[in-house]
């Protein structure tokens, strides 16, 4: 092995054992990765298909057959719960991408370059802040249409001010160390300094902003569902499930709690990992695990 590749995996061997000491990066890494394997695996270990009916079976509650009951239409709950874990962590995901991707770029153009260039990014961040993320994500749902790529979008924008926010306060710390200095000094370019001494500088706080997010496009994406505008039948989501189960909340309260709990799990989950790689990634808090 090379003294790079060495180096490389001694530090990411002490990363590894540094998240093994935070026990809330643990369970939240627990929860995300057995939510992603069961979304993963949907068609395997789901019993049932997901648009299966039948009639027959209509709001049964929790048995051997069904182990958390069936619907309105006789589908079952868990199968539907777990092949909706592939819609709403695809929508979680490559939306946050998207905020992160464009907010990342907006915000180290922002605060690398200041003057005129920031104040008509950051005026266009501020519009977009102007707004409630939920009310922004229902005015571009609404004109966009509803659909699984139109709601990965609007999220993708509601998250954007996030992202350059964090962005451009890092990257206003960065440009004024002595190796970004020294690198204009050099004659290196603009873009040259912000791909190979900035970025990988300020990308700490960007990937634990971008888990936390994951949580609240969650949230948001189920909110789009329930409401009928997300993403459309016959692709089941947490959101849709729980909005079926609210019209016999009443006689079969199994549809709605255990898309309820899904939902509750995950974003937790995806919280306590958030919180665990700021312990992890934060040099004080570093110091903190490494001595116990």
């Amino acid at each position: 092995m090379t003294r790079d590749s060495l180096r490389k995996w001694g530090a990411g061997s002490t990363a590894a054992l540094m998240l093994r000491k935070s026990p809330t990066a643990v369970v939240g890494l627990v929860i995300v990765v057995a939510v992603a394997l069961s979304a993963l695996f949907a068609p395997w270990i789901s019993p049932y298909g997901p648009v299966d009916m039948d009639l027959y079976s209509r709001l049964k509650p929790p048995s051997l057959k069904h182990p958390l009951g069936t619907d309105e239409l006789g589908r079952d709950v868990l199968s539907r719960i777990i092949w909706g874990a592939r819609v709403s962590l695809k929508v979680g995901v490559i939306s946050v991408g998207i905020g992160m991707t464009i907010g990342l770029l907006l915000g180290v153009i922002g605060g690398y370059f200041g003057g005129i260039a920031e104040k008509a990014i950051f005026s266009f961040v501020d519009l977009l802040l102007s707004m409630p993320s939920l009310l922004l994500a229902l005015a571009i749902v609404a004109t966009l249409g509803p659909g699984i790529t139109q709601v990965m979008v609007a999220v993708g924008i509601s998250l954007i001010p996030a992202f350059a926010r964090v962005a451009r306060g890092s990257v206003l710390t960065v440009k004024e160390q002595n190796y970004v200095l020294s690198a204009k000094a050099l004659g290196a370019s603009h873009l040259d300094i912000m791909v190979r001494h900035i970025l990988p500088n300020i990308i700490t706080p960007i990937i634990v902003l971008a888990t936390l997010n994951c949580a609240f496009a969650l949230i948001m994406e189920a909110a789009l569902s329930f409401l009928g505008i997300g993403v459309q039948p016959p692709d089941p989501t947490w959101g849709s499930i729980l909005s079926d189960g609210r019209m016999t909340i009443r006689t079969a309260s199994w549809v709605s709690t255990f898309s309820g709990l899904a939902i509750t799990i995950t974003v937790m989950g995806f919280n306590l990992l958030g919180d665990g790689l700021r312990d992890v990634l934060d040099p004080k808090m570093r110091r903190i695990l490494q001595a116990k």
